[in-house]
C-alpha cells in the first residue's frame, strides 16, 4: 500500500497542493490533518501503527511530517522497523533507494551534532547563571519558614511524611527533601 500524509498547521489553511501532488505520485490512501505538529497527530500515529512490510509513506515536504530533525528520524526509524519505506516528493529523501538511505544517515549525523551543540550551550548557560548566583530549576514548593516547621514537627515523632504533606499541601517528596536538607544534607535525593 502507498500511503500519503498531508498536514497543515491551522484549520484556515488548505491541503489542496499537497493532496494534488500526492495523488499524482500514485498514492492509494491519503490521511490528512489540520493541526500543529507540536501537539498530538492522531492520523499520523494511526498511519504508523497500520504500516506493514512493503508499504510506502509519501509526503509533499518533510516539514509536513515532522516537527524537528529528531522527530523525523524517530518517525523514519518506526517506518523502517516495520519494513516499509518513506519518500518526500520535494526533497531527496527516499528510503527505498541507496541514495535516500545515505541521506537519512547524513540527517542522523547532523541531528547528533545538533544535540551535542545544544547540550554544550545549555550546560554553559547554566554554569554562567549559577556563577552569577541564579537558582537553576524550579522554585522550591516549600518556603524556608514552612521547611523549618516541617523539620520541627518531624522531630517530634508525632507526624509521618505523608501527614506533613497533607498539612502543608505539598507532595510527600517535598517534605522528604525538606527534612533531609537538615538531617541528611549529603543524601542522594537532594542532588
Amino acid at each position: 500500500m502507498i500511503y500519503g500524509y498531508a498536514r497543515v498547521s491551522t484549520t484556515e489553511q488548505e491541503t489542496t497542493l499537497q493532496l494534488d501532488a500526492l495523488q499524482r505520485s500514485g498514492v492509494e490512501k491519503i490521511l490528512q490533518e489540520k493541526r500543529s505538529s507540536v501537539g498530538q497527530r492522531p492520523k499520523l500515529m494511526g498511519l504508523l501503527e497500520s504500516l506493514e512490510p512493503g508499504d510506502m509513506v509519501k509526503v509533499y515536504k518533510i516539514d509536513r511530517l515532522a516537527r524537528s530533525l529528531m522527530d523525523l528520524l524517530s518517525i523514519l526509524d518506526r517506518i523502517q522497523k516495520v519494513g516499509a519505506s518513506f519518500q518526500s516528493l520535494t526533497e531527496p529523501v527516499d528510503t527505498s533507494t541507496s541514495a535516500g538511505r545515505m541521506m537519512t544517515h547524513m540527517l542522523g549525523a547532523f541531528a547528533e551534532f545538533e544535540r551535542g551543540i545544544i547540550r554544550e550551550r545549555s550546560i554553559a548557560g547554566q554554569t554562567a547563571a549559577m556563577m552569577r548566583g541564579v537558582h537553576c530549576g524550579r522554585p522550591r514548593s516549600v518556603s524556608p519558614d514552612d521547611e523549618e516547621e516541617i523539620v520541627r514537627l518531624w522531630k517530634s515523632n508525632q507526624y509521618t511524611m505523608d501527614s506533613l504533606a497533607v498539612i502543608f499541601n505539598v507532595h510527600p517528596s517535598s517534605v522528604k527533601r525538606s527534612i533531609y536538607r537538615v538531617l541528611k544534607p549529603g543524601h542522594s535525593s537532594l542532588r
